[in-house]
């Protein structure tokens, strides 16, 4: 999220961490640009008037480097022209500011869905379901107690179903840029989420990682 009003960041970002999102902030449009590069972002809320490189020029900037991610921006720009310009330089979404937090909370999952070729807010695999909605996982009928951090590597599985995803690109996408990150977490969370699912759904490739499915 790039977004210079303190206050207005944290409020969103307490939505997003609820619902289960890692959320990485930058204040200005300078610090806001870098941190797309890093290639591990999911999705990006963007403001437009920000201290440094304005959004569009943020936006312009990856989208000039060939960085396709996601991107919502949200403004207090309400006009139509301002929305035409936003979406011609490469935003997926734009919202005006005042808005509902849950809108935007909601939009954000749909571009994610949408980037990942899932249509439906329930993902599914044989008989694991997880909605991304009410943060309900199931076995079959059962439902599954998972805490915060095994159920953002569940949601970043069944996106991702028969790939194989590396241990440093489970770390980059589960823990925030500030947070210690180790391996070994992650290993001990893989094993605690096969238990919980079954040991058969996740497969350790040697020398690569996991795949799911």
């Amino acid at each position: 999220m790039v977004e210079d009003d303190e206050d207005l960041a944290g409020r969103i970002s307490r939505s997003l961490l609820q619902s289960g999102f890692v959320v990485e902030r930058a204040a200005n449009g300078d610090d806001g640009y870098e941190l797309g590069l890093q290639g591990n972002i999911d999705a990006t809320i963007l403001d437009l008037g920000l201290p440094g490189m304005s959004g569009l020029d943020v936006l312009q900037s990856w989208r000039n480097k060939g960085i396709t991610m996601p991107v919502l921006i949200l403004t207090a720009r309400s006009g139509w022209a301002e929305k035409v310009e936003g979406l011609n330089k490469g935003a997926d979404d734009y919202m005006a500011k005042p808005f509902h937090t849950p809108e935007l909370v909601a939009r954000i999952r749909a571009l994610i869905r949408r980037s990942a070729g899932v249509n439906e807010s329930t993902l599914i695999h044989d008989d694991i379901s997880l909605d991304t909605v009410t943060s309900e996982a199931r076995l079959g009928s059962e439902l599954l107690e998972l805490t915060a951090f095994e159920y953002r590597m569940l949601k970043y599985f069944l996106h991702r179903i028969g790939h194989i995803v590396s241990q440093t690109e489970l770390i980059e996408h589960l823990y925030p840029i500030n947070e210690t990150r180790g391996s070994n977490t992650v290993e001990v969370y893989i094993g605690r989420l096969r238990k919980k699912i079954g040991s058969d759904k996740i497969k350790t490739v040697r020398g690569l990682g996991y795949r799911f499915g």
